[in-house]
């Protein structure tokens, strides 16, 4: 009966602790040693994207069990609970638009700012828990391109006033010649007893002298194939320095001089003179900052027909800008002369020659333009 009391009692002992033998997830305890621990708890849940759950408790272990034959299994642990979902990590916020650049003299794009990237979240440290990816930041929109800023008009170029003549150079004489020299053209009219002209093969400039008693041209300049209207060249512009000596006669004109085609004019710029510039009329322009007084007029004479088109005879055109103040070094904007005639309503003909030119009427004297410069900004 003793033996059936102590059964009895193992019996209800079990029945109090809801089993006997081994546990459900831990190993049975051996005889009278200390019952192995429960089970470890669930994991945690995988965390949602974000930072990580928190890791579940390990069970605690099970009680040590009683001594006996066989020793009474130790209680089941306690379930370890479930570890908190990290919470979805935060996106990034979206970065603000780079400004539009502001146009300079070229543009300078502006540049968006990029946005910045969300910080990752972190998944949950349970024992299965992936980590949670945090939401990327969304890249902020480039800037606008800033437009382009005009390209500014080119100035005036500068002249050197105290520019002297190249050494060197070659020496032309006759009545009526012809020729280039660092790719200007060159020539001499005259019908008096002729005179001369010096040119140079590396340099914009030269020289002239003379001693007659009769009508004397010395010019350097473009001449063009194919005559064109003047607005077909573009800008067309002379650079001149001078110096002069001697006389020149009853009448003198320094500055630039050429014909045009259909109809044929012959027309003149004066700069400067000998015997002092003397402008008439009272149609005026302003040009390069300088007052100039426009004439036009009908000639009677025949000498034209070797300037002008082929077939030509009679007379011509003279068209004519003075300027009210004379000047020995400077800029010419040629075109703007032709553009002012125009304005008036004279008829001008195709362009064929832009030259820098000296002009006397007799006497013995001498020029010359260490800088005597023609340029167009288009063929």
């Amino acid at each position: 009966m003793k033996r059936l009391n102590v059964l009895f009692a193992g019996v209800a002992t079990c029945l109090a602790f809801a089993g006997c033998g081994s546990s459900s997830v831990g190993t049975t305890g051996s005889g009278g040693t200390t019952g192995s621990g429960g089970t470890t708890g669930n994991a945690g849940t995988t965390g949602s994207a974000g930072t990580t759950g928190n890791a579940g408790t390990t069970g605690s272990g099970g009680t040590t069990g009683s001594g006996g034959t066989t020793g009474s299994g130790g209680r089941i642990g306690s379930g370890g609970t479930t570890g908190a979902a990290g919470t979805t990590g935060a996106a990034g916020t979206t970065g603000a638009a780079g400004t539009t650049g502001t146009a300079g003299t070229t543009g300078t794009g502006g540049r968006g700012t990029a946005g910045t990237t969300g910080t990752a979240g972190r998944g949950g440290a349970g024992t299965t828990g992936t980590a949670g990816r945090g939401g990327a930041g969304t890249t902020g929109t480039a800037g606008t391109t800033g437009t382009a800023g005009t390209t500014g008009t080119g100035g005036a170029v500068a002249v050197d006033c105290s520019a002297t003549l190249p050494s060197g150079g070659t020496v032309h004489t006759g009545t009526n010649i012809n020729g280039t020299a660092d790719g200007f053209n060159y020539g001499i009219w005259t019908n008096g007893s002729g005179g001369s002209i010096t040119t140079f093969s590396n340099a914009a400039a030269f020289s002239a002298s003379w001693n007659n008693s009769q009508d004397f041209l010395a010019h350097l300049g473009l001449d063009f194939n194919t005559p064109k209207v003047y607005t077909a060249y573009g800008t067309i512009a002379a650079q001149f320095v001078e110096a002069k000596t001697g006389t020149a006669g009853g009448y003198s004109s320094i500055g630039m001089y050429g014909w045009m085609h259909s109809p044929c004019v012959e027309w003149y710029i004066n700069e400067d003179s000998y015997n002092g510039l003397a402008p008439r009329g009272s149609v005026t322009a302003v040009i390069d900052g300088a007052t100039y007084y426009l004439t036009t007029s009908q000639t009677t004479g025949t000498g034209g027909a070797n300037a002008c088109e082929s077939g030509h005879t009679g007379g011509w055109t003279n068209m004519t800008s003075t300027r009210a103040s004379a000047h020995q070094c400077g800029n010419i904007t040629v075109s703007d002369h032709f553009a002012a005639w125009a304005k008036q309503g004279w008829s001008l003909g195709s362009l064929s020659s832009v030259h820098i030119n000296v002009e006397v009427g007799g006497g013995a004297g001498s020029i010359s333009f260490p800088i005597a410069n023609v340029t167009t900004t288009s063929k």
